[in-house]
């Protein structure tokens, strides 16, 4: 079934919406201009239509009724009245894509004073953030940025406007058409987590320590500023969330001096989670990084310049992708874009997103205290675990994100839409636990959730996921008692769960025979229904610390 979405503008865009038909279904909008009032009316045909996402492409010239008064960020009575009916129709269950401002017209070219089109682009946006930090299910549309990457002149058409009020040209009701679709497809896809890169003529020209007397190439200037771009790029995807990684063949001192020591080095060895600097093969080095990072290797993306070694990784480890090599370098900047829009981008990030790589480096450490102590159980000591209960309504868009991206420790693997999750929170038959794990290296973030169902006499525990960053500790034995005892103390006596089998979630197989659950049913290997009486439940086994102050 194709998803729906609806675009409102106060322009007519009907040769975008036709472009959307081919892989969307899309609302037949009740004309343009009348974007606010097919929201407020509930018996629009936009509601019958229930649109999962709503995208509201607005011209800022139309909307200010081409009064260019500089009334100030929060005065301007135009832009004010359209937030304030905006937000007055926004439902808490839809997702909504509001473009910032380019403000176009013949009259702005007559403006005395040059910054009067600069402030009223910046009253819109300012009110357009301000409504995106209420609600969480209003976004912005990055409309300015394809309208400045095509120029005005191949953006607007004065011809078209005067003939039908088509404000935009062909090509960027195309470009407008792309951006949706990127944008409504970011939500059904499962993004890549970690970037490993080669080091000699991938992040800078040249070899390392070849020559005692000749440089890298990585500068200001000419082909050093295109490796420099580069870096660049990359650091900005770091800082979005992408762990970064290094899988060189190479003298470790001779690579370290130039990543540590460069003057024109933008990604310093602080951005790297892991580092394989050695002369072993490089798909031997990925599949440690992957035990080391305890991703499957599905997780990673190869960028590499040599196509010996980028074809040796796509025959032995199919399952990372490895992207083509530009063959000038002045591309590389744009190639690494192109990466990271096809297999990095996300629709929302999380404050454990922008945490990736510490908590990946911090992970580094606690495989080399399991490597120093011979007994797990000791080992599990040392690193101090606190388990932290967390305020699940304020962490909704991590509660999504971790429910639908989890696929091993999974007890269904069901997925849910943001809507959705908004409903089971404000459910008073759901209750809804999540938690954030600690330890003597550091904060995982929020890892865990579990929703029970409390609408039958014995409540369900219908999802328990867990990040594969913590796999392995015990730390969901301390979960599931803590659950347990909670709802024991609500007055309930016993618990139901279940197991769907799935490709993935093999290691929770076995999870409640271990805990001390009755199987009540068993589809062969593909379904297990599980009961405990939670008045005799056992102490499970586990070394954690339980911190039950709810964040």
């Amino acid at each position: 079934m194709k998803t729906k979405i609806a675009v409102l503008s106060n322009v007519n865009m009907n040769f975008m919406l036709r472009m959307l038909k081919d892989e969307f279904d899309v609302y037949e909008t009740e004309g343009y201009g009348n974007e606010l009032g097919v929201l407020l009316n509930p018996g629009s045909t936009y509601h019958e239509f229930d649109a999962k996402f709503t995208f509201f492409i607005m011209d800022l010239m139309e909307v200010l009724e081409h009064d260019l008064t500089d009334y100030g960020i929060d005065s301007n009575p135009h832009i004010k009245r359209w937030f304030s009916l905006f937000e007055s129709g926004i439902d808490a269950n839809k997702l909504y894509y509001v473009s910032d401002a380019c403000l176009w017209g013949m009259e702005t070219e007559a403006l005395f004073d040059s910054q009067r089109k600069l402030a009223l682009e910046y009253a819109w946006t300012q009110n357009l953030s301000q409504i995106c930090e209420k609600h969480s299910n209003v976004r912005i549309f990055p409309y300015r940025k394809l309208i400045e990457k095509l120029g005005e002149d191949n953006s607007f058409s004065l011809k078209m406007w005067y003939m039908g009020k088509i404000l935009h040209t062909n090509e960027a009701q195309g470009k407008i058409a792309g951006a949706i679709k990127n944008t409504v497809n970011l939500y059904t896809r499962t993004p890549k987590k970690v970037l490993l890169l080669d080091l000699d003529n991938t992040l800078w020209g040249g070899i390392a320590g070849e020559h005692d007397k000749t440089p890298v190439v990585l500068s200001d200037d000419h082909t050093g500023l295109a490796y420099k771009n580069l870096q660049r790029v990359i650091k900005q995807m770091q800082e979005n969330g992408v762990v970064l990684g290094i899988v060189s063949k190479n003298n470790e001192a001779d690579a370290m001096a130039i990543i540590d020591g460069h003057s024109h080095m933008v990604l310093r060895s602080e951005c790297f989670a892991v580092k394989r600097i050695n002369w072993n093969n490089k798909h031997e080095n990925i599949i440690e990084i992957a035990k080391e990072l305890n991703l499957g290797l599905d997780s990673f993306v190869f960028f590499d310049d040599n196509p010996t070694e980028r074809e040796l990784v796509k025959q032995m480890l199919p399952q990372v992708m490895v992207p083509d090599f530009p063959k000038r370098p002045e591309e590389l900047a744009g190639v690494m874009l192109g990466i990271y829009h096809e297999y990095f981008e996300k629709a929302v990030l999380t404050k454990e997103d922008l945490e990736k790589t510490k908590q990946y480096a911090e992970n580094a450490k606690r495989v080399l205290l399991q490597e120093s102590v011979s007994d797990f159980n000791e080992y599990l000591k040392q690193l101090e675990i606190v388990v932290k209960p967390v305020d699940a309504s304020a962490n909704a868009e991590r509660l999504v994100q971790l429910v639908n991206k989890t696929n091993q420790f999974n007890l269904t693997t069901k997925r849910y839409e943001e809507a959705e999750m908004l409903q089971v929170l404000k459910d008073k038959n759901k209750l809804v636990y999540l938690y954030q794990v600690k330890d003597c290296f550091g904060d995982y973030g929020i890892v865990s959730a579990v929703i029970v169902d409390v609408s039958t006499q014995i409540p369900v525990m219908e999802e328990f996921v867990m990040s594969c960053r913590v796999m392995g500790k015990r730390i969901e034995n301390a979960i599931v008692e803590d659950v347990e005892k909670h709802l024991y103390k609500k007055g309930y006596s016993k618990l139901k769960t279940m197991y769907l089998k799935t490709e993935k979630n093999k290691p929770v197989e076995n999870l409640f025979d271990s805990l001390g659950y009755t199987v009540t049913f068993k589809d062969g290997e593909n379904k297990k229904e599980y009961e405990i009486d939670l008045s005799h439940c056992a102490k499970r086994d586990y070394c954690v610390k339980m911190d039950t102050n709810v964040q």
